[in-house]
């Protein structure tokens, strides 16, 4: 039995991540619930979708907490593979459409990924590095694929509406429902490992203080890899809301998306609303609310935003991927403290302490941490890194048995008498930009890879647009910046390719630790893109 099925006396609760879709169904059946181009589903439909996805993934022979990979642009068979693997008991791995072959097939690898959702075209960029994933073993193909591929050892058919009646695998609210990939600083990606109950506590939270309704239309831009992109659906459909899918290849198409569409929720990160803010708004336009995250929003963005779109709040967030959102700024308070990442966001406290965990005094800088229901499960096979950032939170009594475990987020912030926190740098050398978190290791190791260079480092300068940009130095000889540029732009997603290349004369200069100094040689680089003009 479906769950469109299920009795009529069942209790609607929402303790797995894809029970939002049936509850919401089950209340409002022909409410609207996605969109994608044409394509227009209401509740009982997309449910009726996540469920037949569901039956395809058993069907194909998924196990109990086995991945799914969805490698896909945001599209309805992205949503249903997602929803339909937690409603089969396995765990789903969105896979950034932006990312190489090279990079995909890491992710497949890495968490042993057993079926691929893709469509022939991105599998068709895989097939070099498939045999790089030996736990592999079907690829389900979206869309109408005229000619599909065959590699040994593998399954390979088009993605079907499944019609059986498998019984889904058993799970509860702290069984893995996703892992999400981010960059990590040893230059590889690290999976974060999300439960049921993470999901469904972010989604509730966030959900609450945006004061999400069915009434909601909410437009979906984001990658559905981000968490914040991903959040966009858990939020609008705990709510009974609608999501309009888009990809978008300039920012006056989402303008235009936000009018055809009676947009009322939008989320986006800085580089993308310094982009969107001086666009000509129409003088009735449908937007609720704003938010933004992944970084900090410049004031004049702001100024602008307010201007343009003046009946719509603007929510200013801080989140990090492995408790996906921490704090929120009220934009009741916007005016009063512009440069404010908020408060704690429902059920959730942040803590500002000192390196033995002692919490600090007001405005005394110190390390965030974020302890709740959010807090994921580590880091996908990779318990040292897991060490390094989940640890006992502080301020425990040491008489309890089990220590509740916190995020140390490598943030270093300061609260102020009432409560409100405001960033003050990283404590890492993670380079963010456009919102995407990326490890200098991954790009000196693509760099390294050219067999050109004797040395390389990768770092992060401010950007007027962008946050940051990256800068890469090399030691070579017989080779110049454009060629180590174009090697990058071929093994490299968009965001991740450098924005300046340059060749260093000598050998890179050491610290008393005999490593790279890293923050002398960024030193002459700093002021790089200062008259960058901006949007």
């Amino acid at each position: 039995m479906t769950p469109l099925m299920c009795p009529k006396n069942r209790v609607l609760m929402s303790d797995l991540v894809h029970d939002f879709i049936f509850c919401s169904a089950r209340r409002t059946p022909a409410a609207p619930a996605l969109a994608y181009g044409a394509a227009r589903l209401d509740y009982a439909a997309l449910a009726q979708a996540v469920a037949d996805a569901s039956q395809t993934l058993l069907g194909a022979g998924i196990g109990r907490a086995e991945r799914v990979a969805v490698y896909l642009e945001k599209r309805i068979e992205t949503v249903a593979a997602c929803f339909g693997a937690s409603l089969a008991g396995a765990v789903f791995v969105p896979v950034n459409p932006l990312l190489k072959a090279e990079q995909v097939a890491y992710i497949l690898a890495d968490c042993n990924v057993r079926v691929l959702v893709t469509s022939v075209e991105r599998l068709r960029l895989l097939l070099p590095v498939l045999a790089s994933c030996p736990d592999l073993r079907t690829v389900l193909l979206a869309g109408a694929p005229a000619d599909i591929p065959q590699v040994p050892g593998l399954t390979i058919r088009p993605w079907e509406a499944g019609a059986g009646s498998a019984q889904p695998h058993r799970v509860i609210d702290t069984d893995m429902a996703a892992i999400l990939y981010t960059s990590g600083s040893t230059g590889n990606p690290k999976g974060v490992v999300l439960s049921h109950r993470n999901m469904v506590a972010g989604a509730v939270s966030v959900a609450s203080y945006l004061a999400l309704t069915p009434a909601d239309r909410v437009l979906a831009v984001l990658p559905l890899s981000f968490d914040y992109g991903l959040s966009q659906l858990t939020t609008a459909f705990h709510a009974g809301a609608s999501v309009v899918l888009i990809n978008h290849l300039f920012a006056r198409d989402i303008v235009k998306a936000v009018q055809e569409e009676a947009i009322t929720g939008l989320a986006a990160v800085p580089p993308l609303w310094m982009q969107l803010a001086p666009l000509a708004w129409p003088a009735n336009c449908s937007l609720r609310y704003l938010t933004n995250s992944g970084g900090a929003m410049p004031q004049p963005t702001v100024a602008a935003l307010r201007a343009a779109l003046p009946n719509a709040d603007l929510f200013l967030m801080y989140g990090l991927t492995e408790a996906f959102r921490s704090t929120y700024l009220p934009p009741s308070e916007l005016a009063r403290r512009p440069d404010s990442m908020g408060r704690a966001i429902p059920n959730a406290e942040i803590m500002v302490v000192r390196a033995d965990g002692s919490r600090c005094d007001p405005n005394e800088p110190g390390e965030l941490v974020h302890r709740g229901a959010l807090v994921a499960l580590g880091y996908w096979n990779d318990p040292a890194k897991t060490a390094e950032r989940f640890k006992p939170a502080p301020g425990q009594d040491p008489a309890l048995p089990l220590q509740e475990i916190a995020v140390w987020s490598g943030d270093t912030v300061r609260q102020d008498a009432e409560g409100f926190l405001y960033f003050v740098g990283r404590s890492d050398e993670m380079i963010k930009v456009s919102g995407y978190r990326i490890s200098p290791t991954e790009i000196e190791e693509v760099v390294h890879a050219t067999g050109l260079v004797s040395e390389v480092v990768a770092f992060g300068v401010p950007h007027p647009v962008l946050g940051q940009a990256i800068v890469v130095l090399a030691v070579a000889s017989g080779t110049d910046a454009d060629a180590l540029l174009k090697h990058c732009q071929r093994r490299l997603p968009a965001y991740m390719v450098p924005a300046h290349i340059a060749l260093h004369a000598g050998t890179f200069p050491r610290n008393p630790n005999g490593k790279i100094d890293r923050k002398l040689l960024r030193l002459s680089y700093t002021t790089l893109f200062e008259s960058t003009p901006t949007p």
